[in-house]
């Protein structure tokens, strides 16, 4: 049961970014900025950076729903399942899987982040631009992780929700529907 009172049809971050809108502007545009807007990592590589941070972050919510968007995005399950449990064996580039050792590193500390990991990253060919937007990646989700779970939202009744929402993700974004979320009440 949440801390505070959510709408029962809006589980995990939209029940909260909708609860509190001012707030949730500017946080919504980063992130729309950050995982969509224009980058030399691919929107599915910049999924699985929330993804691997929320596994490792514990944040069911947030998991589940990152995971079904680099999923969509990848068109195949098994790149994230490989992320999530032996990262150096998934089918990535030396370079994503280096900047995914950066994002988990920050997920544990930002002072967890190391030279050699840097190193590496830049040896694999990552930019300065990639390394930076990949500190910032994991730290904005370990900030999402934190609110999801510091407030309890409600899990989705239905697991069907994570791939309406990922679709919802990935062919929308990150910016509230210009409709609301109304029309996900039950009838």
């Amino acid at each position: 049961m949440p801390y505070i009172p959510v709408e029962e049809h809006l589980p995990g971050i939209t029940g909260l970014l909708e609860y509190r809108k001012d707030s949730a502007e500017p946080i919504r545009d980063l992130t729309q900025f950050l995982l969509r807007g224009p980058n030399t990592l691919t929107e599915g590589e910049r999924e699985l950076i929330a993804t691997i941070v929320s596994h490792n972050n514990q944040c069911k919510f947030c998991t589940t729903a990152h995971t079904a968007a680099a999923d969509l995005l990848y068109g195949e399950c098994d790149t994230t399942d490989k992320v999530k449990h032996d990262l150096e064996n998934a089918p990535l580039t030396e370079k994503m899987k280096a900047l995914l050792v950066i994002a988990r590193q920050v997920q544990q500390s930002g002072k967890n982040v190391t030279t050699q990991s840097v190193d590496r990253a830049r040896q694999a060919g990552a930019t300065d631009l990639e390394i930076h937007d990949t500190v910032l990646i994991a730290a904005l989700f370990c900030l999402y992780n934190r609110y999801v779970d510091g407030l309890a939202t409600l899990e989705p009744a239905d697991p069907a929700y994570y791939g309406t929402l990922a679709d919802r993700l990935v062919n929308h974004g990150y910016t509230r529907l210009p409709q609301g979320y109304d029309h996900l009440k039950k009838k």
